[in-house]
């Protein structure tokens, strides 16, 4: 099992057990994780589970495809650690892994 820490916008975490190999997005989804949705299915088409990476665990992660990167530069709330929790897939190496959820209504 890998570890995955949420952060919510009023700085509540929650700290989720999830299967290697699920994305961010979908362990979110099964634990009820406030601030994660999922309007496209997964598939890197509507913004809704972007999420703030913690820095240090940037260099861990897959690099973003163009699909991701072109959405993520249509958003006004973009920031560097910016990331698509549905192109996130979890493996032993994110073990740990804290991302922070956006409040999507206020994006």
């Amino acid at each position: 099992m890998v570890k995955v820490t949420y952060i919510d916008t009023k700085g509540v975490e929650r700290t989720v057990d999830a299967e290697p190999g699920v994305s961010v997005m979908q362990a979110g989804l099964d634990n009820n994780i406030p601030q994660i949705e999922s309007d496209c299915g997964g598939v890197c088409a509507c913004a809704a589970c972007h999420v703030y990476v913690e820095p240090q665990w940037l260099d861990r992660l897959t690099p973003m495809n163009k699909t991701e990167n072109g959405l993520l530069g249509l958003l006004d709330v973009r920031k560097p650690n910016s990331r698509f929790s549905c192109q996130l897939k979890l493996t032993e190496a994110l073990d740990g892994l804290t991302v922070h959820t956006l409040d999507p209504v206020a994006e």
